[in-house]
């Protein structure tokens, strides 16, 4: 369903109905929700108006997988929501449903990151990372192709606004308000074995790409039931190297969040489940985050053998079986991940080797990606002893970042501004230090 159609279904315009969907206009209104439950042929419920008859299932025949209308949940149960991992495929889509109609409105702000809240869903996944296939005849209207398309687009939109402009953007946490509006519904509705594998995949992307925004921004609470959600979609859809994709997603949280040794197991998991399945690229992107996560351990010969392994399985990608929602994983990628690698096992020679071998990427298209590398080639040039270009490329990462809403982009000058204490009776740095500090603390 087109956005104009959508609007002259309700009554509103085109462009108030892309606000309201990409949040820039609070969608609070009873009034207004209602319209938009009768345009899309869902129970009210699916929109968060009212609560749902009690928890229950209704066959709808053979390979037809039962409806379960999901309760809202009560306030004892809102601190667990997002974080279960249903074992059967029915309960996990309505869950997946229920929980994407009420994030909006139920900010998981509260708490930060706690590495045990990955440890059932991921457990759950290693034992059995693919449910059967299953039709579904909920109570919405019928999913088409068309729908899928609109929800892939969203997902790349999401991706390219993220790598712009950063995760705390509009345009980025815009996926929230298509997970709820759109995807939310569409989980209800009805669809066939091979529609609803698609559904459930591309939603586990938007799911994931909605949890590493939260990452970025800091909402490490709210991330982690993101990317829970986004597994439990994927093993519902059958898909391993998507499963896999989201628990390397994770593990990469885990490292960042301060567990590497943790975020290094996940990420050999990830690749050990899925390496007779997934795409090389997939697989490639698991040994990356496996080298990073060893190389904030210190452990530079472990760093080492996944690094290898996963530019060779770069090396060996063809074209025709590549997953889209992974092209951005690129040998220019891999080359500015080693950077930061080599910067963690402070062994600036190699670090300058690989910053050599990658190219240079468009700042227009990604801000955050190139101002974040640009900080940590800055602290790899004070690594080697280079003050002169470590500012400059310092000041460089400043002007690039100021166009980007992301805390942990800031971090990364933090942790520059941290290497350059030993330096700070030099009146260079101290200018630099002060005008990074505006900048950082203004995001």
């Amino acid at each position: 369903m087109t956005l104009d159609h959508l609007g002259k279904l309700t009554g509103y315009s085109a462009a108030q109905v892309s606000r309201y969907e990409r949040g820039k206009s609070p969608l609070t209104d009873m009034r207004v929700l209602g319209r938009f439950a009768r345009a899309l042929d869902i129970p009210p419920q699916d929109l968060g108006l009212a609560p749902g008859p009690a928890t229950g299932e209704e066959s709808a025949g053979p390979n037809v997988a039962p409806v379960r209308v999901t309760r809202e949940p009560e306030p004892a149960g809102i601190a667990a929501l997002g974080l279960d991992f249903p074992r059967a495929p029915a309960e996990a889509i309505g869950l997946a449903a229920t929980y994407w109609r009420t994030v909006d409105r139920r900010h998981f702000l509260g708490g930060g990151f706690a590495a045990a809240a990955y440890h059932t869903p991921v457990t759950r996944w290693l034992t059995q990372p693919a449910d059967e296939p299953v039709a579904h005849r909920g109570g919405g209207r019928r999913v088409g192709r068309g729908d899928l398309t609109d929800l892939w687009q969203a997902a790349d939109d999401a991706r390219a606004a993220d790598s712009r402009f950063g995760g705390g953007d509009w345009r980025t946490s815009s996926v929230v308000q298509c997970l709820r509006l759109r995807a939310a519904p569409l989980l209800a509705g009805s669809y066939t074995e091979a529609v609803g594998t698609e559904l459930l995949t591309a939603t586990a992307e938007l799911s994931r790409v909605a949890g590493w925004a939260a990452v970025d921004v800091g909402h490490h609470d709210q991330a982690q039931r993101h990317l829970v959600q986004a597994l439990r979609l994927a093993r519902a859809a059958g898909d391993r190297e998507v499963g896999a994709y989201v628990l390397t997603t994770m593990a990469l949280h885990t490292l960042l969040r301060g567990h590497p040794q943790e975020g290094a197991d996940m990420a050999e998991a990830a690749y050990e489940r899925a390496k007779r399945v997934a795409a090389p690229r997939v697989l490639a992107f698991a040994k990356l985050i496996e080298a990073r996560a060893h190389a904030r351990t210190g452990d530079s010969e472990a760093t080492g053998r996944a690094l290898a392994r996963s530019e060779a399985l770069l090396d060996s990608v063809e074209s025709g079986r590549d997953p889209q929602w992974l092209a951005y994983f690129t040998h220019a990628r891999l080359s500015a991940d080693a950077t930061e690698i080599h910067r963690d096992l402070r062994q600036p020679g190699a670090a300058l080797a690989w910053n050599g071998q990658a190219s240079a990427m468009p700042a227009d298209q990604f801000s955050r990606s190139v101002g974040m590398r640009l900080a940590i080639l800055a602290t790899v040039r004070l690594q080697h002893g280079d003050l002169d270009q470590s500012l400059s490329d310092g000041t460089r990462a400043l002007q690039i970042l100021r166009t980007v809403s992301s805390p942990r982009a800031s971090s990364y000058v933090r942790q520059l501004l941290a290497a350059l204490k030993s330096r700070g009776a030099d009146p260079r740095v101290a200018d630099f230090r002060q005008r990074a500090l505006l900048e950082i603390n203004a995001v």
